[in-house]
């Protein structure tokens, strides 16, 4: 069995879950995609679940780089690093016809009645995305851009809440039209920070 087996199947994972969602994601057609036989699935995972799991851990840590990478420019300010973050996450949406959107936010709206370990992981992973976004925003306070009385944590959240209805009403007009409220919304009004 080599590590590319259980990417390929995490990778198909991932996409087949975007698309279909977690309980409409049958094995056997994830196992058909991947061109794996069923009995190295069971080499790698113990079980859907654990199966699913891997696929957001995997999903949480690529998006986790891809904040990291936008959030420690520091050739920009710190709302600027925040504005660009955003406005390629837009770019990506727009690539795929927002047709697909956040795996996080599709599997807790899909998930997070129906299994308390998969809520659980999904809440953490937000929580984790509002950090990031809160240490911006402190450097972006320190620098004097958002105003010292605002409660950066609080902000941070407000801005994962927005930016996850934004996305699931970009998908379901298929346009990045609320993707560009989120942002002008949050940059123009929220911050006034036109940049």
């Amino acid at each position: 069995m080599s590590k590319d087996t259980k990417i390929t199947l995490l990778d198909v994972g991932l996409k087949t879950f975007v698309e279909r969602g977690y309980n409409n994601s049958g094995l056997e057609a994830i196992l058909s995609v991947a061109g794996v036989p069923k009995g190295s699935f069971y080499h790698y995972f113990g079980s859907k679940e654990d199966f699913g799991l891997q696929v957001i851990n995997r999903f949480a840590e690529a998006y986790r780089l891809k904040l990291d990478e936008s959030l420690s420019d520091e050739s920009l300010s710190p709302i600027e690093r925040l504005r660009t973050h955003y406005e390629r996450a837009i770019l990506c949406l727009e690539e795929e016809g927002c047709r697909q959107g956040c795996l996080i936010g599709t599997l807790s709206q899909e998930m997070a009645a129906q299994s308390e370990v998969f809520r659980t992981r999904l809440e953490e992973i937000f929580a984790a995305w509002a950090d990031r976004l809160a240490i911006c925003m402190t450097q972006a306070q320190a620098d004097g851009e958002i105003p010292d009385y605002v409660d950066v944590r609080e902000l941070a959240e407000f801005f994962v809440i927005s930016w996850q209805g934004a996305i699931l009403r970009a998908k379901n007009m298929r346009s990045t039209a609320p993707l560009r409220i989120f942002l002008n919304s949050m940059f123009g009004y929220v911050l006034h920070a036109r940049v």
